[in-house]
């Protein structure tokens, strides 16, 4: 890797079929343009109609090759994780390059999905483990999953994912699911190796990029004291510290099309703290490296989602 990787190292990618969730904005937006612009056909998996179109005109803008297309994709709904799947393997009749885990929460007020999980939990993990095991009959080539520097020092809950028992913090649940993404990311690559395919799972993180999801974090406090001084932090972090997007996508663009990634890599940012830079590989954190840890997820996962792991 060079020291200084950015979407113009990128090879074409002409006849390469992406799907990208949460390419209405953000991380997810910048990375559809970028493939799109290097002659992938993109799939734009979104929850807004409305926001998923005009990220759509952006993205078809941007095209070198195949016209971009829009899935509509609610993560916090079983169903329609099941039905973008459905429609994801129809429009490429099952010829998917790669899935690039993008979508996600961040830090919200304590909520449940249509299906009764955390928020957090059920959007950022379960909606996008259920997904990859959905389209798995349909990958040619990676799976990239996103998870945050929030993974650091979390606790998955095995027994109790969903936070029933436990006074909520919404900073945990975020850390939570997104440790959760890390070990799945593993634990699926240690699958697909055991299984022979030659499909990888890797997992990426953007560092600190302004994004704009972490102003969930000042939403999900009831003190509105506390709520305006942590937005008001936030956004003065964002201003002084903060990467924009066109940086912070580039781990999960390198992870998604660079030459030489192995399965089971983590990729981000390469300067100090792993907060901001150009991309690198970086160290995975401990928990994610667990192969214990990495099959309790996977079988309380398959028992919350209702689907079948594939590969099993």
């Amino acid at each position: 890797m060079t020291e200084r990787w950015t979407d113009a190292d990128i090879p074409d990618q002409t006849g390469r079929t992406v799907l990208v969730t949460g390419a209405n904005s953000g991380l997810g937006l910048r990375t559809a343009e970028v493939l799109a612009s290097k002659g992938a056909r993109v799939l734009l998996a979104c929850r807004s109609a409305e926001r998923g179109a005009k990220a759509l005109d952006i993205v078809k803008t941007a095209a070198a090759g195949a016209g971009p297309e829009l899935i509509p994709l609610d993560l916090s709904e079983l169903a329609s994780v099941r039905a973008a799947a459905a429609t994801a393997r129809d429009l490429t009749g099952d010829g998917l390059d790669v899935l690039v885990n993008n979508a996600g929460v961040m830090a919200t007020a304590r909520g449940r999905t249509a299906d009764g999980f955390e928020l957090q939990f059920g959007t950022n993990y379960l909606g996008h483990a259920a997904l990859t095991w959905l389209l798995m009959p349909a990958l040619r080539g990676r799976v990239v999953t996103l998870s945050s520097l929030a993974a650091v020092g979390a606790r998955i809950h095995l027994d109790d994912p969903n936070g029933d028992h436990r006074r909520y913090n919404a900073a945990a649940a975020y850390g939570q699911s997104k440790l959760a993404d890390q070990v799945f990311a593993l634990e699926l690559d240690r699958r697909l190796r055991a299984a022979g395919s030659d499909v990888i799972s890797v997992a990426a993180h953007p560092g600190y990029t302004a994004t704009g999801l972490g102003s969930g974090m000042a939403r999900s406090y009831s003190n509105p004291v506390v709520r305006s001084l942590i937005a008001g932090g936030h956004r003065a972090g964002e201003v002084l510290f903060a990467q924009n997007t066109r940086i912070g996508a580039l781990p999960q663009l390198y992870a998604a099309t660079a030459d030489g990634v192995e399965g089971g890599g983590y990729f981000g940012p390469r300067g100090l703290g792993n907060l901001r830079g150009y991309p690198a590989a970086v160290p995975t954190v401990a928990a994610a490296r667990s192969e214990s840890l990495g099959s309790a997820l996977w079988e309380l996962t398959a028992k919350l989602t209702g689907i079948t792991p594939d590969p099993a």
